[in-house]
């Protein structure tokens, strides 16, 4: 602890002794040891406490953190709703106009402004056909089949 060599307690040992007498010096080394197992004892009780004061320092600085964290995360909870989400695009969807089919390109064997798009008839273009008489349908009769002439019995 004080880095002293075995010389330096030697001379230490030999100073004491001469002062203190031999008689005494049993007694004095006890009560050094029994003060310096105190102040060891102190020295322990101090490094536990701040330890301890250290750890509720980190702890704490740990609790606000994750209460951050909670607080971001529930703003973002309340922002997130896929199911509103989803309702007002199919909302926006049923109330808006269906859009209209692409214009095709004029086809080269129908003719100029004709479509080949038999989905819409408006833009078709006008033919006039001659007329031509159609006969009326003959009626269709059914036959029934002939049968031989019933004779009736003769009285």
């Amino acid at each position: 602890m004080f880095d002293m060599s075995w010389g330096e307690v030697l001379v230490i040992g030999g100073v004491a002794l001469i002062v203190i007498g031999p008689k005494d010096l049993p007694k004095a080394l006890r009560t050094v040891g029994q003060m310096t197992a105190k102040v060891r004892r102190m020295a322990g009780e101090f490094q536990a406490q701040f330890n301890e004061a250290m750890r509720e320092a980190e702890l704490e600085d740990i609790k606000k953190q994750v209460a951050g964290l909670n607080d971001s995360v529930s703003s973002l909870n309340t922002s997130f709703d896929p199911v509103r989400t989803a309702r007002d695009e199919l909302k926006t969807a049923i109330e808006s106009e269906p859009p209209k089919p692409p214009a095709l390109p004029p086809d080269p064997l129908i003719g100029p402004g004709a479509h080949s798009n038999p989905a819409d008839p408006t833009d078709l273009p006008s033919v006039d056909l001659p007329v031509v008489p159609v006969p009326p349908p003959e009626p269709h009769l059914p036959t029934l089949p002939s049968s031989p002439p019933v004779k009736s019995p003769a009285p």
